[in-house]
């Protein structure tokens, strides 16, 4: 009979065991000060639960009963009472966990555990599972990480410049703010996941540069939750336009003037070549004249 209990036991725990599923970052750099949301999902093979069935808690892998995280607030530690929420929706298999204002102490591990309560009294049921084997632990960063530029090497003066400022962060709710040093400056911003507990908030700044931006200093700042700052600069090299008008405007100077006064030779060419024409006729014509009066002058007796 004892045998049958202990290979009857061995059995359940072991349908518990894989009944139950979850999947955790195994670890995440946290900027102190600021937050952190640790991606978490879990699965059940039965049925679908609602959330009212389900109950989650967060806690060090050490023990269940050092709380980070639970419905009733007063059996968490006081270390982090106030600090810690629940983002996801355990309805749709969601555990997601924020922790706010991290402390050097927040390093972990901390493991999820999910437990089935009863539809009458809200209490516990046998129907439980601690993760702890899929914990994560914070990896604490004193310092704001640097954000990262991306550009051409080189910028044409007159063409549209394209900058991109890229910082890496861990706290969605709290998305750190991007900014530039360029006064009216028109930046467009993007946010996306990156997985495993990162994301990069992206912001995209598009100018046109001057001569005189040559040489120029670009600063893009970003401000954390926690009011930690970081910065990144580069240096605009703006290539100058190439003037010909230096050569174009004499050229056009003298090609205009060996025209006009080409047209004005041929017109004069063209004066002279009538007037001798006129001249030539009329010499003919009184000659013609003369020599038919000394013709009659000698006729008469």
């Amino acid at each position: 009979m004892l045998m049958h209990l202990l290979l009857l036991t061995a059995f359940c725990s072991h349908v518990s065991s894989g009944e139950w599923t979850a999947h955790v970052v195994e670890s995440i750099d946290a900027l102190m000060s600021s937050c952190v949301v640790v991606p978490c999902r879990f699965s059940h093979t039965g049925a679908n639960l609602p959330a009212s069935r389900l109950r989650a808690m967060w806690h060090h892998s050490d023990s269940r009963d050092q709380r980070i995280y639970y419905d009733d607030k007063t059996m968490i530690l006081d270390s982090f009472k106030g600090r810690t929420r629940l983002l996801g929706d355990l309805g749709n298999s969601n555990c997601t966990l924020e922790i706010i204002n991290v402390r050097n102490h927040d390093n972990g591990p901390f493991c999820f555990r999910v437990e089935l309560v009863r539809r009458e009294d809200n209490k516990p049921t046998k129907d439980m599972f601690s993760f702890v084997e899929k914990c994560v632990t914070l990896k604490m960063l004193s310092d704001a990480p640097p954000p990262t530029l991306t550009h051409q090497k080189t910028a044409y003066q007159g063409q549209s410049f394209t900058i991109t400022c890229a910082v890496i962060h861990t706290c969605p709710s709290h998305v750190p703010t991007i900014t530039w040093n360029v006064e009216k400056s028109n930046a467009i911003v993007h946010h996306k996941d990156i997985r495993h507990g990162n994301w990069e908030v992206q912001s995209i700044l598009t100018i046109i540069p001057e001569e005189k931006d040559d040489h120029r200093e670009i600063t893009c700042s970003a401000k954390f939750n926690g009011l930690k700052t970081s910065f990144q600069t580069m240096t605009l090299y703006v290539k100058r336009s190439v003037n010909y008008n230096h050569i174009i405007v004499p050229t056009v100077v003298v090609i205009g003037t060996a025209v006009i006064f080409g047209i004005v030779c041929i017109l004069m060419a063209r004066k002279y070549k009538s007037r001798i024409s006129e001249l030539q006729n009329q010499e003919g014509t009184m000659w013609n004249r003369l020599s038919k009066m000394s013709r009659r002058i000698q006729r008469k007796p």
